[in-house]
């Protein structure tokens, strides 16, 4: 569970990345930290300010609530199909959502996110962050990115579904002694 919300701060850093990008050229002058350093050296109070402000201009917050609803929705069905079947299995997952829900705040994922900003991005470039997301392209940029973003992972999931099922088709066609083990195994009750 480690992982929920460094993937969180990953999607985040992304984002900022890649609207850095266009951005003025300030993004080539700064040099990200070491990450040893990083956990001994404190962030500047004034630079921390403007990462939370980044944050609260550019709708961060909400941005990070979706990321965890719609990871939610998606590890809930593996997590269920992961556990042995039985009567118990639907209200330990409901129960293990419930606590994980008391437990997990936005603002948590926010706070681990402001180190990741002041490490590949400077003071000055954060400025020019919220500066754009004041704008009316930038104001636009929020509302759509996780739109964009939620449907660029629909269409990757969809073919990378499209993909691995060619690609086992045509391996179970290239290697019959294969087909014939899996079809094999297919019918074998799994050891308890």
């Amino acid at each position: 569970m480690r992982l929920f919300p460094a993937i969180i701060c990953l999607l985040l850093a992304a984002v900022s990345f890649a609207q850095t990008k266009d951005a003025p050229a300030a993004n080539q002058t700064s040099s990200p930290k070491e990450p040893s350093s990083q956990a001994t050296t404190k962030i500047d109070p004034a630079k921390e300010a403007d990462i939370r402000h980044l944050f609260e201009v550019g709708g961060t917050r909400d941005l990070v609530t979706e990321m965890m609803s719609a990871m939610e929705t998606n590890i809930k069905p593996l997590m269920t199909n992961a556990l042995p079947p039985g009567e118990y299995r639907e209200k330990l997952v409901n129960l293990f959502f419930e606590k994980f829900h008391s437990k997990a705040d936005a603002g948590q994922v926010l706070n681990l996110a402001v180190p990741v900003y002041d490490k590949y991005l400077s003071d000055a470039e954060i400025r020019g962050l919220i500066e754009f997301y004041m704008t009316p392209l930038g104001q636009k940029a929020i509302k759509v990115l996780p739109k964009i973003m939620s449907e660029c992972q629909q269409a990757g999931q969809q073919w990378g579904q499209q993909l691995g099922s060619e690609s086992m088709m045509e391996v179970l066609q290239e290697h019959p002694d294969l087909a014939k083990a899996l079809e094999n195994a297919k019918g074998q009750t799994p050891p308890q």
